[in-house]
């Protein structure tokens, strides 16, 4: 799904106006009709009390069409506007003027019945044109929202929330109900206390315009995802299925390179041989013996030699920084011609030695925590900058960065795909030696650098998605990970057959 930035929203807006011959407001009406649905939805106890906020532009005027809506249908609906939230538009000023003409209060000091768990706020302030911060009433109002104990639901995006820099107040929402495009600035870490949930709701937006129209910027959801799935012939056999090759492990950290490599054969990719320490040779054959076992040094890897040719090879997990490995790494990448996979301290030895970014293949795919990218490129000053960062790493070495963080973010050159599936389930020791055994078995199948990448974070995160529905959070571990990931693969395909 592409993600647009606001003035190719607008652009679409306007499109799709005339393209389907209608008015703004009627646009504004079919918007807010869907929200309405969704909310009666997930929402359809009768006892439930809403309280709309509206500023006086066009997503408070979405506000009203939902409060008048949700009064018709029944429910207890208090209205309040917002003089200080901007000027009224003649999409507004029509929109109130129906809400009038349907009965329902505005702007009074009217008791409504309050049951915890029954009363919603609507967020209809501001939307994503806000290009100033917030007047002081309108800061008066967001701070009541963000102390109540009401859920709040934001309609387009959280009112306050900047589409192009840092935001420091805005609503902090329990549903986003966005249209038609989900939006850059919900996924950024530094706005995670304004986003929970999103939904994103279609529209009928101008398709042409939308296919037309590029885009460096795109979320990587359920339908996505099944462009990218390559699922295993009937024919398919142990040598047509790929040979992947896991390199890691040290004194300690021998677990790491254990959960990676059976992350590679659990997603799907043939046979599965790893290079580690002797002192890990036991380990691996007996906890995981389909996997075949090449040793070096006793307690760390000191020479990196092999006599065959795997698909696809992914290095780093547990392997420790000793001085001989870092030299065993610098010369096994100046052998290299195939895109690695490369995590864990074989990044923190690239990040001590950026010289030898120049000897990693083209395409090679890095999967840094913030603290191994910040490493890698330098810091930087915001969650804009750091985009900005990210695309020119890319682009100088030309490689794939798998960025991970609670919205992981995979930049191929210009372009940024963010992840949609995954849960607070993931924050735990060995969850990233699993991706990149995951992403490593992926290339092996034949899967291209950036397919791999993208399908494999989706994968990854959709273990934790389907295990919470029978675990909790806390619980979770990255051998979980390996336990779901047959039923995330089940997930993918039943999405796929019912297109």
């Amino acid at each position: 799904m592409k993600i647009f930035d606001t003035k190719n929203i607008r652009e679409a807006d306007k499109t799709t106006i005339t393209a389907q011959q209608i008015t703004s407001y009627e646009l504004m009406e079919r918007a807010a009709t869907e929200a309405f649905l969704w909310i009666k939805k997930h929402f359809a106890d009768k006892e439930t009390t809403f309280h709309v906020f509206c500023g006086r532009g066009n997503n408070g005027g979405d506000g009203l069409v939902i409060a008048r809506l949700l009064h018709n249908d029944h429910y207890a609906v208090k209205v309040d506007i917002i003089e200080e939230a901007g000027s009224p538009t003649p999409d507004f000023e029509l929109a109130l003027k129906h809400l009038q003409e349907s009965g329902i209060n505005i702007n009074t000091d009217i008791a409504y019945p309050y049951e915890k768990g029954k009363l919603i706020y609507i967020d209809a302030l501001f939307g994503i044109g806000l290009n100033r911060e917030l007047p002081e009433a309108v800061k008066t109002v967001v701070e009541k929202i963000n102390r109540s104990e009401a859920y709040v639901i934001s309609i387009d995006t959280p009112s306050g929330l900047f589409m192009d820099k840092p935001t420091e107040v805005a609503v902090k929402s329990d549903y986003v109900l966005t249209f038609q495009f989900p939006k850059l600035a919900f996924f950024l870490p530094g706005n995670c206390e304004f986003v929970n949930k999103i939904a994103v709701l279609d529209i009928g937006l101008d398709k042409d315009f939308i296919a037309n129209t590029p885009t460096h910027f795109y979320y990587i959801d359920r339908k996505e995802i099944g462009t990218r799935y390559r699922p295993v012939k009937p024919h398919a056999h142990k040598g047509t299925q790929g040979h992947a090759l896991i390199i890691g492990g040290s004194y300690g950290k021998i677990g790491a390179v254990c959960l990676s490599a059976k992350a590679a054969l659990k997603a799907g990719c043939g046979l599965v041989t790893t290079y580690l320490p002797k002192c890990g040779y036991e380990v691996m054959q007996g906890y995981f013996p389909e996997a075949m076992a090449l040793t070096d040094g006793d307690t760390h890897i000191q020479k990196i030699s092999f006599d065959f040719e795997p698909k696809a090879i992914g290095i780093g997990p547990g392997i420790g920084q000793h001085p001989e490995t870092q030299e065993a790494i610098l010369n096994f990448l100046k052998l290299q011609t195939k895109p690695l996979v490369i995590d864990a301290d074989a990044l923190n030895i690239l990040a001590q030695n950026k010289d030898w970014l120049q000897y990693l293949p083209e395409h090679s795919i890095l999967t840094p925590h913030p603290k191994e990218l910040e490493r890698l490129m330098g810091s930087w000053h915001d969650d804009f900058d750091k985009l900005s960062k990210m695309k020119a790493f890319s682009m100088e070495h030309k490689l794939i960065l798998v960025a991970k963080d609670a919205h992981t973010m995979i930049v191929s050159g210009e372009s940024v795909y963010v992840n949609s599936t995954g849960n607070a389930a993931l924050a735990t020791g060995g969850s990233g030696d699993c991706l990149t055994g995951i992403i490593t078995g992926l290339l092996a199948q034949g899967y291209n650098p950036v397919d791999a990448a993208i399908f494999g974070v989706y994968l990854h995160g959709l273990t934790a998605d389907v295990a919470i529905a029978e675990t909790s959070m806390q619980a979770f571990t990255a051998s979980d990970i390996l336990q779901y990931l047959g039923k995330a693969y089940i997930t993918i395909e039943n999405e796929c057959r019912q297109k």
